[in-house]
């Protein structure tokens, strides 16, 4: 019987925004910056949480919050999540994107809930394009391990293709627009209209 690995939680918001043009991190959908707001969602299930940034926004978030300074080894999605693996390798990491204004704590507790730690991770995804959602998703210690080996093979660098091409067990929301990605003005003013 293999152990389960703990399950910490993080919030990638190191991404340069350039579609949106403004730093998706620092929106305000809940009355806070929606890094914290995740922040807040991932704490209330998770052993440990922190944030994952560029060296220069540390300065913007409260003191209290853990961060997770972003090595630049690799390069998009991969550069937050495996440097999180290289502060914690022990541990599963609970992922989600800070462009992710209608995520809520009950899809977090139905994803832990189906959580298959003999797979190299669980994630989100919607029936009708049934496609791992890697930045929604708990990645097991592992996966991070055979990450860094399909980096170097030069393959590709895309964590959803690795997820594709690997053992991930896809969970469907009940609520699926939890999984609606804000990275223009277009789905920002889509998903102000959901949460009103």
């Amino acid at each position: 019987m293999t152990s389960i690995a703990k399950l910490y939680g993080l919030v990638l918001s190191g991404g340069k925004s350039t579609r949106m043009g403004t730093d998706k991190g620092l929106i305000e959908y809940h009355g806070v910056p929606q890094r914290e707001f995740l922040y807040d969602l991932l704490s209330q299930v998770c052993e440990e949480t922190f944030i994952s940034l560029r060296k220069e926004q540390r300065a913007e978030l409260p003191a209290a919050m853990k961060t997770i300074v972003d090595l630049n080894e690799y390069k998009g999605p991969y550069n937050g999540l495996l440097s999180a693996h290289k502060a914690y390798p022990k541990v599963a990491w609970l992922v989600l994107a800070c462009d992710l204004p209608l995520m809520d704590l009950e899809a977090l507790k139905e994803l832990i809930a189906q959580r298959d730690n003999n797979k190299q991770a669980t994630a989100f995804a919607l029936k009708e394009n049934p496609l791992p959602e890697p930045l929604c998703a708990i990645w097991e210690p592992r996966a991070f391990e055979d990450s860094l080996a399909y980096l170097e093979s030069g393959v590709g660098t895309c964590p959803r293709k690795f997820l594709i091409n690997n053992d991930t067990k896809l969970v469907f929301p009940r609520n699926e627009s939890v999984l609606l990605n804000a990275n223009s003005e277009e789905e920002y003013k889509e998903a102000l209209e959901k949460l009103t």
